[in-house]
């Protein structure tokens, strides 16, 4: 008889340690607010806001890096001395690297060269470093190569976000949401708009909702230069596009692994004009400044609210909010960033203050 052991003490309590660590986070800090945003009483819809960003690192993205981390861990991918490489336009990246710096372990985030410098600081603030690349749609390609050369783990946030994530609850965000709305006038929303970045949020929404047999319907918006929605219009799942988001965090090249399009039962194609004014002026309803895909968010969010008060319907809708606007003081903030990238929010803003007071939507053509 043959046998090979290749148990390792030392690491299998490591790993122990840094489950229990991980795990003892989310018991600190899983659960978030869920805002109401202000609409008109009469109109009896109410939007909801649920507010990732009190998270220990400020993003939606911290969710996903504990989801990451203990996946990597349970499958035995990192070990006391492993690398960990991430490639990441800034959000999962700063939350990652908190993980990291919680575990011991070096890190590094592979970026686009134009991610926010405020993201960049955090990274490093939590000990990580940050390798930039000219052309966002090599992000991926690099940081498996230099996981390799380094004998570390790629995360692969892209790859398993949605199938790290237990989607039947254990506290994730849709069993939070339905939770939080328990005892509002409508529990159960009639829609949740969210963006898509990995996809995995979308992902782990839809399937959440079929599971508990639920009639609420999942609406994913897209920004500019994003392959999620025309590759869903089309179902054609190899379309590419030739340029990047400019909004942090969501809008993709290509259609990611997590992505699960036939949880999706309607996508919205965002400007990115529209996405930066209703960052905007929810930035000042809110008394309090909110990130670009918060923006993309609720743009998609008023369009259907606009068409639940057409069809005479009540009910609620929930969104996310998901980072801070601290995070682009120095570009969707700055009115120079804007113009520089050719801009115009003003018809945007117009469609919004004008939604808010009649409920009608009439978009820029």
């Amino acid at each position: 008889m043959e046998e090979r052991d290749r148990y390792d003490g030392v690491a299998r309590a490591w790993v122990a340690e840094a489950i229990g660590k991980v795990e003892a986070d989310a018991n600190r800090s899983a659960d978030t607010h869920l805002l109401p945003f202000p609409l008109p009483p009469e109109w009896g819809i109410e939007l909801y806001l649920k507010d990732e960003s009190v998270h220990p690192t400020g993003s939606l993205k911290h969710r996903l890096a504990r989801s990451l981390f203990l996946y990597a861990l349970c499958n035995g991918w990192v070990g006391p001395q492993t690398t960990i490489v991430e490639a990441s336009s800034g959000s999962t990246a700063v939350s990652e690297a908190y993980f990291a710096r919680m575990l011991g372990l070096p890190f590094v985030a592979v970026m686009p060269a134009a991610t926010s410098p405020e993201k960049i600081e955090l990274i490093e603030f939590y000990g990580g470093k940050c390798h930039l690349v000219a052309d966002p749609a090599a992000v991926v390609v690099e940081a498996r190569w230099l996981a390799d050369d380094l004998g570390g783990h790629f995360m692969d946030q892209f790859t398993y976000a949605e199938r790290a994530t237990d989607w039947r609850g254990n506290n994730n965000i849709a069993e939070s949401i339905f939770e939080q709305l328990a005892l509002e006038r409508h529990p159960v929303p009639a829609w949740v708009v969210v963006g898509a970045g990995t996809g995995g949020t979308s992902a782990t929404i839809g399937r959440y909702v079929r599971f508990r047999r639920h009639p609420t319907r999942i609406c994913v918006v897209d920004p500019e230069h994003s392959a999620f929605y025309p590759a869903w219009e089309a179902e054609d799942w190899t379309v590419r596009t030739e340029r990047g988001s400019r909004i942090e965090g969501i809008g993709r090249q290509q259609v990611e692994a997590s992505f699960l399009p036939s949880v999706v039962d309607r996508m919205v194609r965002v400007p990115d004009a529209a996405s930066l004014a209703a960052m905007r002026a929810a930035s000042r309803l809110l008394g309090r400044r909110v990130g670009g895909s918060t923006g993309t968010n609720l743009w998609g969010a008023f369009a259907v609210i606009a068409q639940l008060r057409q069809q005479g319907q009540t009910g609620s809708v929930v969104t996310l909010l998901c980072d801070s606007g601290e995070r682009y003081t120095h570009t969707y903030f700055a009115d120079d960033w804007v113009r520089d990238h050719h801009l115009d929010l003003t018809p945007y803003l117009d469609t919004i203050d004008r939604f808010l007071v009649t409920g009608s939507w009439q978009p820029p053509s």
